[in-house]
C-alpha cells in the first residue's frame, strides 16, 4: 500500500478506546493517509479493507461510521471473542451467563441429553470457539439448574390449576420395567382459561412393591395434596386391573370424607376405553390364533438375518407384489 499510515490503534480484548476517537468502531479500524482526492480513509485492522470516512470536499457527502459498523458485523477475520460490544449497532450483545445456563438446561431436558454432555471435551472446545466468554457449567451445576427450572415450572402449573374454576380429570397407570422396577404415573387433564384442553404429568415416580390398592392410593392421594387439587378432582380413568378397583374405592372414600367429589363420587371411576377395546380385540383374535402364530413366526424367520431379508425382497419382486414397509412384528397390547 502506497499510502502512509498516520496512526495505528492497537485492538485490545478489553475494549479500550483511544480517548481522541468517539466511536467504538475505532477498536477495529485505524485511520490512514488521505487519497488523491483528499478524502481520508480507514483500514480494518484484521482484513485490511479500506473505507472512506471523511466528507468529500467536492460533493460535500459525509460518510460517517455506519458502514464501518456493518463491516465489523460481516468481517470474518475479526475473532468473535472481541466482537461483542453494546455500543456498536448491529453487533451481538454480550453473553448473559444466567440466560445461557437456563437455556442450556432446557435444551438438555428437552432433547434428553446426558448430564455429562456439558463436560464433553469437544463440546467445550466448540463453545470456547464460539465465545471464550461463555462459562460452561459442570454436571452438578446443571442438575441444580434443572431442579430450579422444575420447581419454577411446577409452581406455575400449581398456580394455573388453582385459578381454573372447573374440575380436573385424572389418569393413572402402573407398570413394571424390564429391570423389574415398578413405576406409577399420574396425569391431570383440564380446560384452561382459554378453553384449551391441557394434559400435564403431575407425578412420575418409583412404585415400591407390593403394588396393592392401598399402596397406590397412598401415592396418588399424597400427590393430589401436594398439588393442592384434592378438592378439585372430578374423575379418574384406570385400566381394569383388580388392584385399581381397590385403589379407586379407597381414594373415593378419602375424597368423599372432605366432600370433594360431585354426586358422592358416582361418576368418579372411569374405566379406560382403550384398554376395554384392546381386550375385545384380543378376544376376537383368539379365533385366528393359529394363523396369527404362523404369521408371527414367519416374520421372525425373515427378520433373523440380512440374507433372508434379501431373499424375501426378491420373492416380492418376482410375484410383482406392490412393495411397502418391511415385515414387522405386531405389539399385542396395541
Amino acid at each position: 500500500m502506497d499510502d502512509e499510515i498516520i496512526s495505528e490503534t492497537p485492538v485490545q480484548a478489553s475494549g479500550s478506546v483511544d480517548s481522541g476517537k468517539k466511536s467504538n468502531v475505532w477498536r477495529f479500524f485505524k485511520k490512514i493517509k488521505k487519497d488523491r482526492d483528499g478524502i481520508e480513509k480507514a483500514e480494518c485492522n484484521f482484513c485490511h479493507h479500506e473505507y472512506k470516512i471523511e466528507k468529500n470536499p467536492k460533493t460535500k457527502n459525509a460518510y460517517g461510521t455506519s458502514h464501518l459498523s456493518r463491516h465489523i458485523v460481516s468481517c470474518k477475520s475479526i475473532p468473535l471473542n472481541i466482537r461483542f460490544d453494546d455500543d456498536i449497532e448491529g453487533l451481538p450483545t454480550k453473553i448473559d451467563q444466567n440466560v445461557h445456563r437456563k437455556k442450556l438446561a432446557q435444551a438438555i431436558a428437552k432433547h434428553d441429553f446426558a448430564f455429562s454432555f456439558v463436560e464433553y471435551e469437544s463440546i467445550r472446545d466448540w463453545i470456547n470457539y464460539i465465545s471464550p466468554t461463555i462459562i460452561m457449567p459442570s454436571r452438578n451445576t446443571l442438575v441444580s439448574d434443572l431442579q430450579m427450572i422444575y420447581s419454577t415450572e411446577k409452581e406455575k402449573l400449581r398456580q394455573k390449576m388453582s385459578r381454573i374454576p372447573n374440575r380436573i380429570c385424572l389418569t393413572s397407570d402402573v407398570w413394571t420395567a424390564s429391570t423389574t422396577e415398578g413405576y406409577i404415573c399420574l396425569t391431570a387433564h383440564f380446560v384452561d382459561e382459554n378453553w384449551r384442553l391441557v394434559s400435564k404429568i403431575l407425578n412420575f415416580c418409583r412404585m415400591i412393591t407390593p403394588h396393592t390398592g392401598t399402596n397406590m392410593e397412598a401415592v396418588l392421594f399424597n400427590s393430589l395434596k401436594q398439588w393442592g387439587i384434592d378438592k378439585k378432582v372430578f374423575s379418574i380413568t384406570l385400566d381394569n386391573a383388580s388392584a385399581n378397583d381397590n385403589m379407586q374405592n379407597i381414594l373415593k372414600t378419602h375424597l368423599c370424607k372432605k366432600n370433594s367429589l360431585l354426586c358422592d363420587g358416582e361418576y368418579f371411576h372411569v374405566r379406560c376405553f382403550a384398554h376395554i377395546l384392546n381386550l375385545i380385540v384380543q378376544e376376537g383374535l383368539k379365533m385366528a390364533a393359529g394363523a396369527l402364530f404362523k404369521i408371527r413366526e414367519s416374520v421372525k424367520y425373515v427378520k433373523a438375518s440380512d440374507g433372508r431379508k434379501m431373499k424375501f425382497k426378491d420373492c416380492v419382486q418376482q410375484t410383482e407384489i406392490e412393495e411397502g414397509v418391511s415385515p414387522k412384528l405386531d405389539v399385542p397390547t396395541r
